[in-house]
């Protein structure tokens, strides 16, 4: 008598599938491009090569009108 596989032919086949569907989404996402102008990495190293000094400034806004909400 033949003993049962240790691993489920349907599992392989999930994960080669989920495999191929992480591929691709990452391929078409590689090709789009940013989603945003202007949007693209920092020179620099991988972490911490931006200017963001973490004071939560955020530059000059212009002419915004900052008068929103309920508060008066």
């Amino acid at each position: 008598m033949k003993p049962p596989p240790l691993v489920p032919p349907a599992l392989c086949g999930f994960l080669l599938l989920l495999a191929l569907i992480f591929t691709v989404s990452y391929a078409v996402g590689a090709a789009a491009g940013p989603v945003a102008p202007g949007m693209h990495r920092s020179g620099g190293s991988d972490y911490g090569g931006g200017t963001d000094t973490g004071d939560g400034d955020m530059g000059d806004m212009g002419d915004m009108d900052m008068r929103h909400g309920s508060g008066g």
